[in-house]
Protein backbone atom coordinates (compact mmCIF):
# COMPACT_ATOMS: atom_id res chain seq x y z
CA UNK A 1 0.00 0.00 0.00
CA UNK A 2 1.17 3.61 -0.74
CA UNK A 3 2.01 5.11 2.57
CA UNK A 4 1.57 8.80 1.51
CA UNK A 5 -1.61 8.44 -0.09
CA UNK A 6 -4.14 10.54 1.98
CA UNK A 7 -7.53 9.03 1.04
CA UNK A 8 -10.57 8.25 4.03
CA UNK A 9 -11.04 4.49 4.70
CA UNK A 10 -14.03 2.99 3.94
CA UNK A 11 -15.88 -0.42 3.34
CA UNK A 12 -14.42 -1.11 0.11
CA UNK A 13 -10.64 -0.32 1.27
CA UNK A 14 -11.14 -1.96 4.36
CA UNK A 15 -12.07 -5.41 2.45
CA UNK A 16 -9.23 -4.75 -0.08
CA UNK A 17 -6.64 -4.25 3.23
CA UNK A 18 -8.20 -7.73 4.95
CA UNK A 19 -7.07 -9.22 1.64
CA UNK A 20 -4.32 -7.98 0.89
CA UNK A 21 -3.15 -8.86 4.68
CA UNK A 22 -4.38 -12.52 4.52
CA UNK A 23 -2.25 -13.44 0.94
CA UNK A 24 -5.67 -13.49 -0.79
CA UNK A 25 -4.72 -13.45 -4.88
CA UNK A 26 -1.39 -13.57 -3.30
CA UNK A 27 -2.12 -10.25 -1.75
CA UNK A 28 -2.96 -8.78 -5.48
CA UNK A 29 -5.32 -5.72 -6.22
CA UNK A 30 -6.00 -5.72 -9.49
CA UNK A 31 -9.48 -3.34 -10.42
CA UNK A 32 -10.79 -2.26 -13.77
CA UNK A 33 -13.11 0.53 -15.11
CA UNK A 34 -15.62 -1.22 -17.76
CA UNK A 35 -17.65 1.52 -19.63
CA UNK A 36 -20.03 0.95 -22.35
CA UNK A 37 -18.72 3.01 -25.52
CA UNK A 38 -22.40 4.33 -26.05
CA UNK A 39 -22.76 7.69 -24.54
CA UNK A 40 -20.30 9.88 -23.19
CA UNK A 41 -19.21 9.63 -19.50
CA UNK A 42 -20.97 11.86 -16.67
CA UNK A 43 -19.83 12.51 -12.98
CA UNK A 44 -21.73 9.23 -11.65
CA UNK A 45 -18.51 7.13 -13.57
CA UNK A 46 -15.94 9.71 -12.45
CA UNK A 47 -17.00 8.13 -9.11
CA UNK A 48 -16.29 4.90 -10.02
CA UNK A 49 -12.99 5.83 -12.41
CA UNK A 50 -11.43 7.41 -8.76
CA UNK A 51 -12.10 4.60 -6.90
CA UNK A 52 -11.36 1.60 -9.25
CA UNK A 53 -7.99 3.58 -9.95
CA UNK A 54 -7.29 5.17 -6.94
CA UNK A 55 -8.23 1.76 -4.90
CA UNK A 56 -5.56 -0.01 -7.20
CA UNK A 57 -3.13 3.36 -6.98
CA UNK A 58 -3.45 3.15 -2.85
CA UNK A 59 -2.22 -0.84 -2.58
CA UNK A 60 0.09 -0.50 -5.21
CA UNK A 61 -2.00 -2.67 -7.61
CA UNK A 62 -3.29 -2.04 -11.30
CA UNK A 63 -6.60 -1.09 -13.13
CA UNK A 64 -7.75 -1.86 -16.34
CA UNK A 65 -9.81 0.22 -18.83
CA UNK A 66 -12.32 -2.35 -20.59
CA UNK A 67 -14.74 -1.18 -22.95
CA UNK A 68 -18.18 -3.18 -22.86
CA UNK A 69 -18.86 -3.46 -26.29
CA UNK A 70 -21.41 -6.06 -26.63
CA UNK A 71 -23.79 -4.19 -28.62
CA UNK A 72 -22.92 -2.57 -31.52
CA UNK A 73 -26.43 -1.79 -32.53
CA UNK A 74 -25.74 1.41 -29.64
CA UNK A 75 -21.64 1.86 -29.85
CA UNK A 76 -19.53 4.26 -31.77
CA UNK A 77 -15.87 5.18 -31.99
CA UNK A 78 -16.27 8.55 -30.72
CA UNK A 79 -17.51 7.49 -27.41
CA UNK A 80 -14.49 5.57 -27.14
CA UNK A 81 -12.26 8.38 -27.57
CA UNK A 82 -14.13 10.52 -25.75
CA UNK A 83 -14.15 7.95 -22.72
CA UNK A 84 -10.27 7.81 -22.82
CA UNK A 85 -10.13 11.65 -22.93
CA UNK A 86 -12.24 11.97 -20.29
CA UNK A 87 -9.82 9.52 -18.35
CA UNK A 88 -6.52 10.90 -18.78
CA UNK A 89 -7.84 14.75 -17.91
CA UNK A 90 -9.28 12.89 -14.36
CA UNK A 91 -5.50 12.17 -13.91
CA UNK A 92 -5.84 8.52 -14.62
CA UNK A 93 -3.42 5.97 -16.57
CA UNK A 94 -4.14 2.44 -17.39
CA UNK A 95 -0.77 2.41 -19.21
CA UNK A 96 -0.61 -0.61 -21.17
CA UNK A 97 -4.15 -2.08 -20.07
CA UNK A 98 -6.55 -1.09 -22.39
CA UNK A 99 -9.14 -3.87 -23.56
CA UNK A 100 -12.31 -4.13 -25.32
CA UNK A 101 -14.97 -7.96 -24.08
CA UNK A 102 -14.66 -7.70 -27.84
CA UNK A 103 -11.42 -9.26 -26.93
CA UNK A 104 -12.75 -11.89 -25.69
CA UNK A 105 -15.20 -12.87 -27.80
CA UNK A 106 -13.98 -15.80 -29.27
CA UNK A 107 -12.89 -16.95 -25.46
CA UNK A 108 -17.25 -16.08 -24.62
CA UNK A 109 -18.37 -18.66 -27.29
CA UNK A 110 -16.12 -21.59 -25.62
CA UNK A 111 -17.65 -20.56 -22.31
CA UNK A 112 -21.08 -20.88 -24.30
CA UNK A 113 -20.16 -24.19 -25.45
CA UNK A 114 -18.92 -25.69 -22.34
CA UNK A 115 -21.94 -25.01 -20.61
CA UNK A 116 -23.98 -26.71 -23.78
CA UNK A 117 -22.22 -29.91 -23.21
CA UNK A 118 -22.13 -29.59 -19.25
CA UNK A 119 -26.28 -29.53 -19.92
CA UNK A 120 -26.08 -25.79 -18.66
CA UNK A 121 -27.69 -24.11 -21.65
CA UNK A 122 -29.81 -24.21 -24.19
CA UNK A 123 -30.94 -22.47 -27.43
CA UNK A 124 -34.75 -21.13 -27.19
CA UNK A 125 -36.97 -19.96 -30.22
CA UNK A 126 -39.13 -17.93 -27.37
CA UNK A 127 -39.25 -14.39 -28.55
CA UNK A 128 -38.47 -11.91 -26.03
CA UNK A 129 -42.10 -11.13 -25.10
CA UNK A 130 -42.70 -14.70 -24.40
CA UNK A 131 -39.39 -14.79 -22.81
CA UNK A 132 -40.61 -11.90 -20.49
CA UNK A 133 -44.03 -13.63 -19.86
CA UNK A 134 -42.70 -16.92 -19.32
CA UNK A 135 -40.12 -15.10 -16.46
CA UNK A 136 -42.83 -14.36 -14.09
CA UNK A 137 -42.85 -12.21 -11.42
CA UNK A 138 -41.02 -11.41 -8.46
CA UNK A 139 -44.38 -12.71 -6.33
CA UNK A 140 -45.06 -15.65 -9.25
CA UNK A 141 -42.30 -18.82 -10.49
CA UNK A 142 -41.74 -18.41 -13.95
CA UNK A 143 -42.57 -21.21 -16.51
CA UNK A 144 -39.93 -23.22 -18.08
CA UNK A 145 -39.63 -22.96 -21.82
CA UNK A 146 -40.55 -25.92 -23.85
CA UNK A 147 -37.38 -25.72 -25.80
CA UNK A 148 -35.81 -26.24 -22.29
CA UNK A 149 -35.35 -30.18 -23.00
CA UNK A 150 -33.39 -30.01 -26.36
CA UNK A 151 -30.55 -32.11 -26.23
CA UNK A 152 -27.18 -31.17 -25.84
CA UNK A 153 -26.74 -32.19 -29.76
CA UNK A 154 -29.44 -30.74 -30.90
CA UNK A 155 -28.50 -27.75 -28.68
CA UNK A 156 -24.95 -28.07 -30.10
CA UNK A 157 -25.99 -28.08 -33.41
CA UNK A 158 -28.34 -25.07 -33.30
CA UNK A 159 -25.97 -22.47 -31.79
CA UNK A 160 -23.07 -23.12 -34.04
CA UNK A 161 -26.02 -22.17 -36.60
CA UNK A 162 -26.65 -19.02 -35.32
CA UNK A 163 -22.91 -18.12 -35.08
CA UNK A 164 -22.77 -18.46 -39.19
CA UNK A 165 -25.93 -17.16 -39.55
CA UNK A 166 -28.26 -19.23 -40.93
CA UNK A 167 -31.34 -17.63 -38.61
CA UNK A 168 -33.18 -14.24 -38.50
CA UNK A 169 -32.32 -11.75 -36.02
CA UNK A 170 -34.11 -12.07 -32.74
CA UNK A 171 -35.36 -15.93 -34.04
CA UNK A 172 -33.00 -17.24 -31.69
CA UNK A 173 -31.15 -17.14 -28.12
CA UNK A 174 -28.79 -19.01 -25.90
CA UNK A 175 -30.27 -19.32 -21.99
CA UNK A 176 -28.58 -20.64 -19.20
CA UNK A 177 -30.47 -23.28 -17.55
CA UNK A 178 -30.58 -22.68 -13.87
CA UNK A 179 -33.96 -22.50 -11.83
CA UNK A 180 -37.40 -21.09 -13.61
CA UNK A 181 -38.65 -20.75 -9.60
CA UNK A 182 -35.22 -18.83 -7.93
CA UNK A 183 -36.61 -16.18 -6.13
CA UNK A 184 -34.14 -13.76 -7.71
CA UNK A 185 -34.97 -13.16 -11.51
CA UNK A 186 -32.18 -12.50 -12.92
CA UNK A 187 -31.21 -16.53 -12.42
CA UNK A 188 -34.44 -17.37 -14.43
CA UNK A 189 -32.74 -19.17 -17.38
CA UNK A 190 -30.88 -15.37 -18.48
CA UNK A 191 -30.15 -15.22 -22.19
CA UNK A 192 -26.46 -15.36 -23.00
CA UNK A 193 -26.59 -15.01 -26.64
CA UNK A 194 -28.66 -12.85 -29.25
CA UNK A 195 -28.77 -12.69 -32.74
CA UNK A 196 -28.15 -9.36 -34.31
CA UNK A 197 -26.90 -8.44 -37.62
CA UNK A 198 -25.36 -5.02 -36.79
CA UNK A 199 -21.54 -4.19 -37.84
CA UNK A 200 -19.19 -3.74 -34.76
CA UNK A 201 -16.63 -1.13 -34.23
CA UNK A 202 -13.79 -2.99 -34.11
CA UNK A 203 -14.64 -7.02 -35.19
CA UNK A 204 -16.78 -6.05 -38.37
CA UNK A 205 -19.03 -8.28 -39.79
CA UNK A 206 -17.10 -11.83 -37.67
CA UNK A 207 -19.77 -12.20 -35.74
CA UNK A 208 -24.15 -12.18 -35.78
CA UNK A 209 -24.69 -13.07 -32.67
CA UNK A 210 -23.30 -11.16 -29.48
CA UNK A 211 -22.78 -11.78 -26.04
CA UNK A 212 -25.09 -9.96 -23.23
CA UNK A 213 -24.22 -7.73 -20.49
CA UNK A 214 -24.59 -10.29 -18.01
CA UNK A 215 -22.65 -13.02 -19.70
CA UNK A 216 -19.56 -11.29 -20.79
CA UNK A 217 -19.00 -9.49 -17.14
CA UNK A 218 -17.94 -11.44 -14.83
CA UNK A 219 -15.91 -13.73 -17.67
CA UNK A 220 -14.06 -10.89 -18.20
CA UNK A 221 -13.23 -10.26 -15.25
CA UNK A 222 -11.71 -13.33 -14.95
CA UNK A 223 -10.10 -13.35 -18.06
CA UNK A 224 -7.95 -10.13 -16.88
CA UNK A 225 -6.94 -11.62 -13.61
CA UNK A 226 -9.18 -9.29 -11.91
CA UNK A 227 -9.44 -9.31 -8.15
CA UNK A 228 -11.86 -7.04 -6.89
CA UNK A 229 -15.31 -6.15 -9.06
CA UNK A 230 -16.25 -2.72 -7.61
CA UNK A 231 -19.86 -2.11 -9.07
CA UNK A 232 -22.51 -0.25 -8.24
CA UNK A 233 -25.54 -0.92 -6.19
CA UNK A 234 -27.95 -2.19 -9.08
CA UNK A 235 -25.40 -5.19 -9.90
CA UNK A 236 -26.04 -6.46 -6.57
CA UNK A 237 -28.93 -8.76 -7.45
CA UNK A 238 -27.16 -9.86 -10.19
CA UNK A 239 -23.98 -11.19 -8.17
CA UNK A 240 -25.46 -14.88 -7.67
CA UNK A 241 -25.78 -15.17 -11.57
CA UNK A 242 -22.26 -13.99 -12.15
CA UNK A 243 -21.22 -16.10 -9.40
CA UNK A 244 -23.04 -18.93 -10.57
CA UNK A 245 -21.59 -18.23 -14.10
CA UNK A 246 -17.56 -18.36 -13.11
CA UNK A 247 -18.71 -21.60 -10.78
CA UNK A 248 -19.72 -23.80 -14.12
CA UNK A 249 -16.78 -22.70 -15.63
CA UNK A 250 -14.19 -23.39 -13.02
CA UNK A 251 -12.26 -20.16 -13.67
CA UNK A 252 -10.72 -17.25 -12.12
CA UNK A 253 -13.10 -15.79 -9.86
CA UNK A 254 -13.15 -12.00 -8.50
CA UNK A 255 -14.74 -10.66 -6.10
CA UNK A 256 -17.93 -8.48 -6.26
CA UNK A 257 -18.32 -5.35 -4.44
CA UNK A 258 -21.02 -3.41 -4.63
CA UNK A 259 -21.31 0.62 -3.75
CA UNK A 260 -23.88 3.08 -3.99
CA UNK A 261 -23.96 4.99 -6.73
CA UNK A 262 -23.57 8.93 -6.97
CA UNK A 263 -27.02 10.97 -7.35
CA UNK A 264 -26.92 14.47 -7.19
CA UNK A 265 -29.66 17.42 -6.58
CA UNK A 266 -30.81 19.02 -9.38
CA UNK A 267 -29.22 16.67 -11.90
CA UNK A 268 -30.01 13.69 -14.05
CA UNK A 269 -27.12 10.87 -14.06
CA UNK A 270 -28.42 8.37 -16.61
CA UNK A 271 -26.79 8.34 -19.70
CA UNK A 272 -29.42 6.76 -21.48
CA UNK A 273 -32.04 9.80 -20.55
CA UNK A 274 -28.70 12.05 -21.28
CA UNK A 275 -28.80 10.77 -24.47
CA UNK A 276 -32.50 11.68 -24.88
CA UNK A 277 -31.51 15.47 -24.52
CA UNK A 278 -29.18 15.24 -26.64
CA UNK A 279 -31.13 13.53 -29.70
CA UNK A 280 -33.98 15.54 -29.00
CA UNK A 281 -31.67 18.82 -29.57
CA UNK A 282 -33.16 19.94 -25.90
CA UNK A 283 -29.13 20.33 -25.32
CA UNK A 284 -26.32 21.91 -27.73
CA UNK A 285 -24.38 18.20 -27.23
CA UNK A 286 -23.01 15.99 -25.00
CA UNK A 287 -20.34 18.05 -23.83
CA UNK A 288 -23.45 21.42 -23.46
CA UNK A 289 -22.10 23.06 -20.54
CA UNK A 290 -25.26 22.33 -18.79
CA UNK A 291 -24.76 19.22 -19.02
CA UNK A 292 -23.61 16.60 -16.01
CA UNK A 293 -21.28 15.18 -18.55
CA UNK A 294 -17.09 15.22 -18.09
CA UNK A 295 -17.05 16.69 -21.36
CA UNK A 296 -19.47 19.17 -20.42
CA UNK A 297 -18.28 20.06 -17.02
CA UNK A 298 -14.82 20.31 -18.58
CA UNK A 299 -16.24 22.96 -20.92
CA UNK A 300 -17.95 24.53 -17.89
CA UNK A 301 -14.60 25.04 -16.64
CA UNK A 302 -14.62 22.60 -14.28
CA UNK A 303 -11.00 21.07 -13.44
CA UNK A 304 -10.23 17.70 -12.51
CA UNK A 305 -8.70 18.42 -9.27
CA UNK A 306 -12.44 19.69 -8.03
CA UNK A 307 -14.04 16.48 -9.10
CA UNK A 308 -11.54 14.25 -8.00
CA UNK A 309 -12.11 16.35 -4.42
CA UNK A 310 -15.61 16.05 -4.62
CA UNK A 311 -15.39 12.49 -4.92
CA UNK A 312 -13.10 11.69 -2.37
CA UNK A 313 -15.17 14.04 0.31
CA UNK A 314 -18.79 12.28 -0.89
CA UNK A 315 -16.54 8.83 0.08
CA UNK A 316 -18.01 5.40 -0.80
CA UNK A 317 -21.08 4.29 1.11
CA UNK A 318 -23.48 1.14 0.68
CA UNK A 319 -26.96 3.22 0.62
CA UNK A 320 -27.66 5.67 -1.84
CA UNK A 321 -28.17 8.91 -1.02
CA UNK A 322 -28.63 12.89 -3.11
CA UNK A 323 -25.85 14.66 -2.50
CA UNK A 324 -26.37 18.44 -2.19
CA UNK A 325 -24.71 19.71 -6.03
CA UNK A 326 -23.71 23.03 -3.68
CA UNK A 327 -21.12 20.25 -2.73
CA UNK A 328 -20.03 19.71 -5.76
CA UNK A 329 -19.85 23.76 -6.37
CA UNK A 330 -18.30 24.06 -3.38
CA UNK A 331 -15.12 21.93 -3.88
CA UNK A 332 -14.75 23.86 -7.80
CA UNK A 333 -14.83 27.24 -5.57
CA UNK A 334 -11.84 25.85 -3.45
CA UNK A 335 -9.78 25.33 -6.44
CA UNK A 336 -10.34 27.51 -8.85
CA UNK A 337 -9.66 30.21 -5.47
CA UNK A 338 -6.22 29.45 -5.55
CA UNK A 339 -5.51 29.01 -9.59
CA UNK A 340 -8.02 31.70 -11.25
CA UNK A 341 -6.58 35.19 -12.28
CA UNK A 342 -9.05 38.28 -10.53
CA UNK A 343 -9.64 40.40 -13.48
CA UNK A 344 -12.50 42.47 -14.37
CA UNK A 345 -14.61 42.72 -16.65
CA UNK A 346 -17.99 44.34 -17.28
CA UNK A 347 -21.03 42.24 -18.44
CA UNK A 348 -24.08 45.05 -18.53
CA UNK A 349 -22.21 48.32 -19.43
CA UNK A 350 -23.25 51.48 -18.30
CA UNK A 351 -20.51 54.81 -19.96
CA UNK A 352 -19.05 57.33 -17.22
CA UNK A 353 -16.84 60.08 -18.01
CA UNK A 354 -14.12 61.40 -15.77
CA UNK A 355 -14.71 65.32 -16.14
CA UNK A 356 -11.51 66.35 -14.22
CA UNK A 357 -9.32 63.43 -15.89
CA UNK A 358 -7.12 64.71 -18.61
CA UNK A 359 -8.50 64.42 -22.05
CA UNK A 360 -5.97 61.59 -24.01
CA UNK A 361 -4.22 60.26 -21.02
CA UNK A 362 -4.26 56.78 -20.37
CA UNK A 363 -1.65 55.58 -17.28
CA UNK A 364 -1.46 52.12 -16.27
CA UNK A 365 -2.23 50.38 -12.64
CA UNK A 366 -1.06 47.91 -10.85
CA UNK A 367 -3.13 44.77 -10.28
CA UNK A 368 -2.62 42.10 -7.79
CA UNK A 369 -3.91 38.80 -9.88
CA UNK A 370 -4.30 36.55 -7.19
CA UNK A 371 -4.59 37.64 -3.42
CA UNK A 372 -3.91 33.78 -2.40
CA UNK A 373 -1.29 33.25 -4.44
CA UNK A 374 1.57 35.69 -4.49
CA UNK A 375 3.13 33.82 -7.23
CA UNK A 376 1.00 34.94 -9.74
CA UNK A 377 2.48 38.29 -9.19
CA UNK A 378 0.56 41.40 -10.70
CA UNK A 379 -0.46 42.70 -13.83
CA UNK A 380 -0.95 46.35 -15.49
CA UNK A 381 -4.31 47.46 -16.06
CA UNK A 382 -4.79 51.18 -18.18
CA UNK A 383 -6.74 53.79 -16.85
CA UNK A 384 -8.36 56.44 -19.26
CA UNK A 385 -10.61 59.19 -18.86
CA UNK A 386 -13.72 56.97 -19.92
CA UNK A 387 -14.62 53.54 -18.31
CA UNK A 388 -17.53 51.33 -18.01
CA UNK A 389 -19.07 49.90 -14.99
CA UNK A 390 -21.82 47.54 -14.45
CA UNK A 391 -25.29 49.29 -14.86
CA UNK A 392 -26.82 47.11 -11.76
CA UNK A 393 -23.91 49.46 -9.61
CA UNK A 394 -25.79 52.53 -10.26
CA UNK A 395 -28.89 53.71 -8.84
CA UNK A 396 -29.95 57.18 -9.33
CA UNK A 397 -32.68 57.27 -5.88
CA UNK A 398 -31.53 54.08 -4.03
CA UNK A 399 -32.52 52.49 -1.07
CA UNK A 400 -30.80 52.85 2.53
CA UNK A 401 -28.18 49.86 2.18
CA UNK A 402 -27.11 50.54 -1.63
CA UNK A 403 -23.75 51.39 -1.06
CA UNK A 404 -22.61 51.76 -5.06
CA UNK A 405 -22.61 54.76 -6.98
CA UNK A 406 -25.06 57.22 -6.78
CA UNK A 407 -25.32 61.14 -7.61
CA UNK A 408 -23.57 62.59 -5.11
CA UNK A 409 -21.75 59.71 -3.76
CA UNK A 410 -18.05 59.01 -3.61
CA UNK A 411 -16.77 54.89 -4.07
CA UNK A 412 -13.63 53.27 -4.96
CA UNK A 413 -12.54 52.16 -8.48
CA UNK A 414 -10.55 49.08 -7.57
CA UNK A 415 -6.97 49.60 -8.16
CA UNK A 416 -8.05 52.98 -9.46
CA UNK A 417 -9.58 56.38 -7.72
CA UNK A 418 -12.08 57.51 -5.72
CA UNK A 419 -14.80 58.93 -7.82
CA UNK A 420 -17.73 60.93 -7.26
CA UNK A 421 -20.55 60.92 -8.76
CA UNK A 422 -22.23 64.58 -10.24
CA UNK A 423 -24.36 64.37 -13.26
CA UNK A 424 -26.79 61.29 -14.86
CA UNK A 425 -27.37 61.87 -18.49
CA UNK A 426 -30.41 59.97 -20.10
CA UNK A 427 -31.43 59.32 -23.67
CA UNK A 428 -35.14 60.51 -24.75
CA UNK A 429 -36.83 57.44 -23.24
CA UNK A 430 -35.54 58.38 -19.51
CA UNK A 431 -33.01 55.50 -19.80
CA UNK A 432 -29.25 56.47 -18.26
CA UNK A 433 -26.82 56.28 -20.92
CA UNK A 434 -23.96 57.91 -19.42
CA UNK A 435 -22.64 59.30 -15.66
CA UNK A 436 -20.25 61.97 -15.35
CA UNK A 437 -18.22 61.56 -12.41
CA UNK A 438 -14.60 63.59 -10.67
CA UNK A 439 -12.15 61.62 -9.54
CA UNK A 440 -9.51 62.07 -6.62
CA UNK A 441 -5.91 61.99 -7.98
CA UNK A 442 -4.43 61.98 -4.42
CA UNK A 443 -6.47 58.72 -4.02
CA UNK A 444 -4.35 56.21 -6.87
CA UNK A 445 -4.33 52.61 -6.70
CA UNK A 446 -7.71 53.20 -4.10
CA UNK A 447 -6.09 54.25 -1.22
CA UNK A 448 -7.73 57.00 0.98
CA UNK A 449 -5.72 60.06 1.20
CA UNK A 450 -7.03 61.28 4.51
CA UNK A 451 -8.37 58.49 6.05
CA UNK A 452 -11.64 59.78 4.64
CA UNK A 453 -14.04 55.65 4.04
CA UNK A 454 -15.84 54.68 1.33
CA UNK A 455 -17.87 51.62 1.55
CA UNK A 456 -18.78 50.79 -2.37
CA UNK A 457 -15.71 49.00 -4.47
CA UNK A 458 -16.49 48.75 -8.04
CA UNK A 459 -14.62 47.33 -10.77
CA UNK A 460 -14.64 48.91 -14.15
CA UNK A 461 -13.03 48.56 -17.72
CA UNK A 462 -11.42 51.63 -19.58
CA UNK A 463 -13.68 52.26 -22.53
CA UNK A 464 -10.60 52.72 -25.06
CA UNK A 465 -8.82 49.33 -24.54
CA UNK A 466 -12.35 47.23 -23.65
CA UNK A 467 -12.46 43.75 -25.20
CA UNK A 468 -15.81 42.85 -26.34
CA UNK A 469 -17.06 39.73 -25.17
CA UNK A 470 -20.01 37.18 -25.69
CA UNK A 471 -20.89 35.80 -21.60
CA UNK A 472 -22.40 32.56 -21.07
CA UNK A 473 -24.50 32.37 -17.60
CA UNK A 474 -25.57 28.95 -16.97
CA UNK A 475 -28.57 28.02 -14.19
CA UNK A 476 -28.99 24.25 -13.40
CA UNK A 477 -30.65 22.16 -15.91
CA UNK A 478 -33.77 21.22 -13.67
CA UNK A 479 -35.99 23.03 -11.50
CA UNK A 480 -36.95 19.85 -9.76
CA UNK A 481 -34.16 18.51 -6.59
CA UNK A 482 -35.29 14.76 -8.35
CA UNK A 483 -35.94 15.64 -11.70
CA UNK A 484 -36.60 11.97 -11.85
CA UNK A 485 -39.44 12.11 -9.48
CA UNK A 486 -41.88 12.75 -12.46
CA UNK A 487 -41.79 10.07 -15.35
CA UNK A 488 -41.69 12.39 -17.97
CA UNK A 489 -38.42 13.94 -16.36
CA UNK A 490 -38.07 16.07 -19.34
CA UNK A 491 -41.01 18.25 -18.19
CA UNK A 492 -38.53 19.66 -14.68
CA UNK A 493 -36.26 21.15 -17.73
CA UNK A 494 -35.35 24.47 -16.73
CA UNK A 495 -36.06 27.02 -19.41
CA UNK A 496 -33.79 29.48 -18.14
CA UNK A 497 -30.89 27.55 -17.42
CA UNK A 498 -28.97 29.38 -20.70
CA UNK A 499 -28.37 33.56 -21.32
CA UNK A 500 -26.46 34.53 -23.46
CA UNK A 501 -24.46 38.31 -23.36
CA UNK A 502 -23.51 40.13 -25.78
CA UNK A 503 -21.91 44.00 -25.83
CA UNK A 504 -19.64 42.66 -22.66
CA UNK A 505 -16.34 44.77 -21.56
CA UNK A 506 -13.20 42.64 -20.67
CA UNK A 507 -9.66 44.09 -19.91
CA UNK A 508 -7.50 44.35 -22.28
CA UNK A 509 -5.64 41.46 -20.51
CA UNK A 510 -8.09 38.97 -21.84
CA UNK A 511 -7.64 39.92 -25.09
CA UNK A 512 -4.93 36.43 -25.20
CA UNK A 513 -6.95 34.00 -22.96
CA UNK A 514 -7.10 30.86 -24.35
CA UNK A 515 -9.61 28.30 -24.70
CA UNK A 516 -9.93 26.63 -21.20
CA UNK A 517 -8.13 29.33 -19.41
CA UNK A 518 -10.02 30.13 -16.39
CA UNK A 519 -10.50 33.46 -14.28
CA UNK A 520 -12.59 34.70 -11.64
CA UNK A 521 -14.09 38.15 -12.81
CA UNK A 522 -14.16 40.52 -9.92
CA UNK A 523 -18.31 40.49 -8.09
CA UNK A 524 -19.06 38.22 -11.23
CA UNK A 525 -18.44 34.51 -10.44
CA UNK A 526 -15.47 32.10 -12.03
CA UNK A 527 -15.36 32.05 -16.05
CA UNK A 528 -13.30 29.99 -18.57
CA UNK A 529 -12.60 30.69 -22.06
CA UNK A 530 -15.10 28.63 -24.29
CA UNK A 531 -13.40 25.52 -26.15
CA UNK A 532 -15.61 25.35 -28.85
CA UNK A 533 -16.92 28.91 -29.69
CA UNK A 534 -13.99 31.26 -28.70
CA UNK A 535 -11.33 32.31 -31.33
CA UNK A 536 -9.15 34.63 -32.18
CA UNK A 537 -12.04 37.35 -33.72
CA UNK A 538 -14.36 35.90 -30.84
CA UNK A 539 -13.91 35.97 -26.97
CA UNK A 540 -16.39 33.44 -25.78
CA UNK A 541 -16.82 33.43 -22.06
CA UNK A 542 -18.60 30.50 -19.88
CA UNK A 543 -19.75 31.08 -16.39
CA UNK A 544 -18.38 28.02 -14.31
CA UNK A 545 -19.63 28.77 -11.21
CA UNK A 546 -20.81 31.90 -8.81
CA UNK A 547 -18.67 33.44 -6.03
CA UNK A 548 -21.77 32.53 -3.36
CA UNK A 549 -21.01 29.43 -1.61
CA UNK A 550 -23.95 27.96 0.13
CA UNK A 551 -22.14 24.74 0.97
CA UNK A 552 -19.84 26.68 3.20
CA UNK A 553 -22.47 28.75 4.33
CA UNK A 554 -24.48 25.56 5.66
CA UNK A 555 -21.57 23.79 6.92
CA UNK A 556 -20.41 26.94 9.52
CA UNK A 557 -23.37 27.58 10.63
Amino acid sequence: MNENENITSDFIRDIITEDVKNGKNESRVHTRFPPEPNGYLHIGHAKSICLNFGVANQFNGKCNLRFDDTNPSREEVEYVESIKEDIKWLGWDWEDRLFFASDYFDSLYEYAVKLINDGKAYVDDLNAEQIREYRGTLTEPGKESPHRVRSIEENLDLFEKMRVGEFDDGAKVLRAKIDMASPNLNMRDPVLYRILRATHHRTGDKWCIYPMYDWAHGQSDSLEGITHSLCDISFEDHRPLYDWFIDQLGVHHPQQIEFARLNISFTVLSKRKLRLLVEQNLVTGWDDSRMPTLSGLRRRGYTPESIRNFCDKIGVAKRESIVDAALLEHCLREDLNLRAKRVMAVLDPLKVVIDNYPENQTEELEAINNPENEADGTRMVPFSREIYIERDDFMEDPPKKFFRLAPGREIRLKHAYFITCNEVIKNENGEIIELHCTYDPASKGGASPDGRKVKGTLHWVSVEHAVDAEIHLYDRLFVKENPLEDEDFISNLNQNSHEILNGCKLEPSLAEAKPGELFQFMRQGYFVVDSKDSGSDKKVFNRTVGLRDSWAKMQNK
